[in-house]
């Protein structure tokens, strides 16, 4: 808990505190909305988690039985049934490959969020520090370590567009975007 939402308790519009102000609520706002990012980073990972295992299952099945059929008799009799088997097993190897792909995406997603999740905690912790929120330096430092956790290029040119260009989040989201076209599927796991 910051030192600021330890001072006052949520307020009710028929209640109000007589401590409350909108320093606190926003530190409230910032606090509840990194509970809500963790909440749905843990809920999704058990799922996802055991979608991948299945999936990398699938996979080495899948070679499993390639490496089988390859291995039948090529004779007249097995060539139809054996071009057809390995026809059906080369099918769905890639639609394992764009499942795993999906994954990819949804590891690059968490790994965004967790760094959103851990920026609005900072940032909540840096404005509930009144004495230490009027300090320009303080607001430099908790910009060099959100930059420090970032792994993801994109990260660092989102960074740069909205804190150092200033561009809008439009703007900078557009752009994101366009980068990412051009990219295509180069996607790899961290």
């Amino acid at each position: 808990m910051t030192a600021i939402s330890a001072l006052s308790q949520p307020v009710s519009a028929r209640d109000p505190n007589p401590d409350w102000n909108h320093l606190c609520e926003t530190v409230r706002m910032m606090e509840l909305a990194v509970a809500q990012v963790e909440a749905a980073m843990t809920d999704s990972s058990a799922s996802v988690d055991a979608l991948t295992g299945t999936f990398t299952s699938m996979a080495g099945t899948i070679r499993l039985m390639e490496e089988r059929i390859q291995a039948l008799a090529d004779d007249a009799a097995t060539r139809g049934v054996r071009s057809e088997l390995l026809g059906a097993a080369g099918h769905v190897g890639g639609m394992v490959r764009h499942a795993i792909i999906a994954f990819q995406f949804y590891d690059r997603l968490t790994q965004r969020l967790s760094h959103v999740s851990n920026g609005l905690s900072w940032l909540a912790e840096l404005v509930g520090d009144p004495p230490r929120a009027a300090h320009a330096e303080s607001w430099l430092t908790l910009k060099q370590r959100l930059r420090s956790r970032y792994s993801m290029p994109e990260e660092n040119e989102m960074f740069d567009a909205v804190l150092q260009r200033g561009l809008s989040v439009d703007e900078a989201v557009r752009e994101f975007m366009q980068k990412i076209n051009r990219k295509g599927d180069d996607i790899e796991l961290f």
